[in-house]
């Protein structure tokens, strides 16, 4: 089985590039596609640019050009949850498109992605991952440890906690304290990025599972764009280590 695995922005694929085996490219849209193994296993690996159009796109790519039957973004994010912190891992069990909705009263109503509630309603909101391949994923986690992140790259000296819960996607980059508050008072969200929703409203519509697995390289809020600059290798190679870790149960 042939995996399809994302990344945004080029800190992130730099991490798998550079182990990447037998490697064979090809340039479609905007986008670089190569062909190869890691660890063993076939994969492609893209790197898709930033937001859920650009994520959409080579998601779609990914299932119907290259037939990949499973599709991984792993990359970094920005926390919503004030127990987290730089470094720690979010995998979603859900994602969810905070940004579309219904705008009322000068207010964003977060509601399902390609529905309005009086045309087409639905109960649902957001994506979630498979059951089965959350529970493999999950258990293979089960006692595994990333190498404790140093101070100087955000972290405390310890390793950093690998958790599960919601993510929010959107095309917004997030440096507001009150919308960190609100997202996840509202949404509960743990971590906020801007591919994740998109990448799982495709797989649904072709069938395909998928895993959106981000290290925070800032906390979404008022220093955002500061720790993000600062963090962004660092943390970015810990997601990078934790596919790796879990490709043996893809």
């Amino acid at each position: 089985m042939t995996i399809g695995i994302l990344c945004a922005i080029p800190q992130e694929l730099a991490h798998l590039e550079a182990l990447l085996e037998d490697a064979a490219s090809e340039e479609l849209a905007h986008a670089r596609f190569d062909r190869g193994r890691l660890d063993g296993r076939e994969v492609v690996l893209v790197g898709a640019g930033i937001g859920k159009v650009n994520t959409a796109l080579t998601a779609t790519l990914l299932a119907h050009r290259f037939g990949c039957r499973l599709i991984v973004f792993t990359g970094v994010a920005g926390g919503l949850d004030p127990a987290l912190s730089i470094g720690d891992v979010v995998i979603a069990d859900r994602t969810i498109q905070h940004d579309a909705g219904v705008i009322e009263d000068g207010r964003l109503a977060t509601y399902q992605a390609g529905h309005v509630p009086f045309f087409n309603p639905t109960d649902r909101l957001g994506w979630s991952v498979e059951p089965g391949l959350l529970e493999r994923v999950r258990s293979r986690l089960d006692g595994f440890e990333l190498p404790p992140m140093a101070a100087r790259a955000g972290g405390h000296d310890r390793p950093p906690r690998i958790v599960f819960g919601t993510i929010l996607s959107g095309d917004q980059y997030l440096h507001c304290e009150a919308t960190r508050e609100r997202l996840f008072r509202e949404l509960g969200g743990r971590a906020i990025e801007m591919e994740g929703g998109a990448l799982a409203q495709v797989c649904e519509a072709f069938g395909v599972p998928w895993l959106d697995v981000r290290a925070l390289s800032d906390l979404a809020g008022r220093d955002s764009r500061f720790d993000f600059a600062a963090f962004v290798d660092a943390v970015a190679a810990s997601s990078a280590r934790i596919l790796r870790h879990l490709l043996p149960v893809l």
